[in-house]
């Protein structure tokens, strides 16, 4: 089913937790919702669930207007952090609960219900853990069992609520690339919170970048990394670097240095440049910025120098492939620079 966000607001006192946010979300799309705390991303899925009424604006499931709607008239299933797994239950009676919960009317035969929860048990990859309680699971199987209770329902829309944020590094990789395989099985329109760039960039088929209530972007995960939209979102995804500086006559100039670059489709005044540290190049002298070198940095696959750069408030970083110990510059050293990549934003 399509969703559909229209100039949606929720207000907390004086403070705009929702300002003014439009989305379109095609039926079968897997959106990330993607933000630092505090930037709206649970709120949003929490309206769009009905656990909340926003102040101002629509939501609306396919042309059906569900601004006012609860969850259960919604029928939207909602995945949470932490599970939600009832104790006492058994795997098989938690996945079944949503349809036992329904109204008598509306609710299916005790042989049709098996079925479907042995169904969703084999589609998440646990056909023989009906019998067993949560506490006999292990964190990756609990969230798979927390999937399969709110995809029992045939939901409108699935709503994941920072759905890996319990588990340890290696779980939440093995289980977000599971999740994708089983979205591609189900088409099911799902939206999911994360604070974890990298989980939004694997998982979604577009990521939505929210920023004190407001969107700032959406686009596909390329998109967003290759193109940001603003100096927000580059900061934002990935590692940046970023130099202040002036646009003048078509020129941007890095503050206290000579070197200066092409910016011929921006306005004059105060700007910023923005790179990635694997953007940066050895250049000859006077033909880049200074910098100089405060810190080498050993990683596995790469070597990471700390700079610093003249009249510059914030360091840089620079990232070298080449870990070959005797071509590596050292403290102290200043050495001449150069982007290849980069993309400037008025300050």
């Amino acid at each position: 089913m399509n969703l559909t966000i229209r100039q949606l607001g929720k207000d907390y006192g004086s403070v705009a937790a929702l300002d003014a946010v439009d989305l379109e979300v095609a039926s079968g799309e897997l959106i990330a919702l993607l933000g630092p705390s505090g930037s709206g991303k649970t709120t949003l899925l929490r309206v769009i669930a009905g656990l909340l009424h926003p102040d101002r604006g629509q939501v609306l499931f396919g042309e059906r207007d569900a601004t006012r709607l609860s969850l259960r008239e919604r029928n939207v299933g909602f995945v949470f952090q932490h599970y939600a797994l009832f104790r006492h239950m058994t795997v098989a009676e938690n996945v079944a609960f949503g349809l036992r919960s329904r109204p008598r009317a509306r609710r299916p035969d005790k042989a049709t219900i098996a079925r479907r929860v042995a169904e969703l048990l084999q589609l998440i990859q646990l056909p023989d853990f009906g019998g067993r309680y949560p506490d006999q699971l292990s964190g990756g199987q609990k969230q798979r069992v927390a999937l399969a209770r709110a995809l029992a329902i045939d939901p409108s829309v699935l709503l994941l609520d920072e759905p890996f944020g319990a588990l340890d590094a290696k779980v939440r990789v093995e289980l977000r690339r599971w999740l994708r395989k089983l979205h591609d099985q189900t088409g099911q329109t799902t939206l999911f919170v994360t604070h974890d760039q990298e989980e939004a960039l694997e998982l979604a088929d577009r990521v939505v970048i929210l920023n004190h209530g407001r969107i700032e972007q959406v686009g596909t995960p390329d998109a967003i990394y290759r193109e940001p939209a603003s100096a927000y979102v580059f900061d934002f995804i990935g590692r940046g670097n970023m130099l202040e500086g002036e646009v003048r006559e078509g020129a941007f100039r890095i503050a206290g240095q000579d070197f200066a670059l092409p910016a011929p489709d921006h306005a004059n005044g105060p700007a910023q440049l923005h790179l990635r540290p694997h953007d940066l190049e050895r250049a000859a002298p006077g033909a880049g910025f200074d910098a100089e070198v405060l810190a080498v940095h050993h990683r596995a696959d790469r070597v990471t120098l700390e700079l610093r750069v003249a009249g510059q408030a914030r360091p840089l970083e620079w990232d070298r492939m080449d870990t070959l110990e005797n071509d590596l510059p050292k403290c102290g050293d200043i050495i001449p620079l150069k982007p290849q990549r980069w993309r400037l934003y008025p300050s």
